[in-house]
């Protein structure tokens, strides 16, 4: 076992995400069974005493690899030594809220805390923005964070991607292990583009082998190249795009154990390493796939266990470069949005 606690700051940690985090990290359900954990919750002086209850059940599990919680109302303190920061908290648009008044109101939730890690956290420090809009307020994060390079932050598309696996294997009626390579690209938001393109469909998830396309598994399946594509177009895609709604509207709540549970596999696929095939994330571009330099896009990612990296060389379509420009459009638009209320 590694002797020295990794500190792992969550803020927003009395809500139900945090609160559906909290037991899986604690118990190595993220950073592997030989890793120990050092929590700092963080939350606004009105969550405190939800974080501190979750404090004390915490201690009550006496799980081994927890090495001690702390709940503090201070980012300084919650980031102090932190090597993974999990930013969860993030004000939810309001009735009649603009998206520039819902980003201004982020900025000042996400721009301390960027500033707060620059500040207090371990030099190695990786970022993972969970709170939406999370693309751009994973950029505001970064700009806020003068001393930590941009590219340690990201933000969640792991959710969608899960979403786009999932249904994909009840479609293909098969587990959502024999299913490969599927890529989110751009914002995570309803311009986002779940590609299918370049993804792969086993007949077993430990079957050897390359696997079936799945856009031929899907011809195959619904009865033709045409059908696949129809399906895709008017079903897959927007129900991936708006799969939160719809759980809204089903459970009377948002999304709490799937956001939690594809924030956890985010950050152990980033420090572990994502081994065979590629997930998604969002991740500060570098100009790949035309995609303007220094927006936090959604790419199809690989990881060796030291960071992100987008997987290059994959061929776009015409149909594909136009939902990918779509979604960076709308990147590039919130971009401009911050910039001009002075936060990046």
């Amino acid at each position: 076992m590694v002797s020295e606690p990794t500190t792992v700051t969550i803020t927003g940690a009395g809500g139900q995400i945090g609160y559906a985090l909290l037991f899986r990290i604690a118990a190595g359900g993220m950073l592997g069974s030989d890793r120990p954990v050092r929590l700092r919750l963080l939350e606004i002086p009105q969550g405190l005493r939800a974080a501190e209850g979750a404090a004390l059940e915490l201690q009550d599990c006496a799980f081994p690899l927890l090495h001690s919680v702390e709940v503090t109302d201070d980012p300084v303190v919650a980031f102090d030594g932190c090597s993974i920061g999990m930013l969860v908290g993030a004000r939810p648009r309001g009735p009649g809220m603009e998206r520039a008044d819902l980003l201004a109101a982020n900025a000042g939730i996400f721009g301390p805390q960027g500033a707060a890690i620059s500040r207090s956290a371990a030099n190695e420090v990786r970022v993972v923005v969970v709170g939406n809009p999370a693309n751009t307020n994973a950029l505001i994060a970064a700009a806020s964070a003068h001393d930590v390079p941009a590219d340690r932050f990201t933000a969640l598309t792991r959710l969608d991607h899960n979403r786009a696996v999932g249904q994909l294997a009840e479609v293909l009626d098969t587990s959502a292990g024999a299913v490969r390579d599927v890529a989110i690209w751009g914002n995570h938001s309803a311009s986002q583009f779940p590609d299918v393109a370049h993804a792969t469909v086993r007949a077993q998830p430990s079957a050897s082998g390359q696997g079936v396309p799945v856009v031929q598994a899907l011809a195959h399946k619904l009865g033709g190249q045409d059908a696949a594509a129809a399906w895709l177009d008017d079903v897959f895609i927007p129900r991936v795009a708006k799969r939160g709604a719809e759980i809204i509207e089903v459970r009377g709540s948002s999304s709490v154990a799937s956001a939690a549970n594809a924030a956890i596999e985010h950050v152990r696929d980033e420090q572990l390493g994502t081994g065979e095939g590629w997930t998604s994330a969002a991740v500060v571009s570098r100009g790949e796939y035309g995609v303007p330099e220094g927006l936090v896009c959604s790419f199809p990612v690989i990881s060796d266990g030291t960071g992100y990296r987008v997987v290059e060389g994959l061929a776009l379509d015409a149909r594909a470069r136009r939902l990918v420009d779509a979604s960076v459009s709308e990147l590039s638009a919130e971009r401009e949005t911050v910039r001009g209320l002075g936060f990046v």
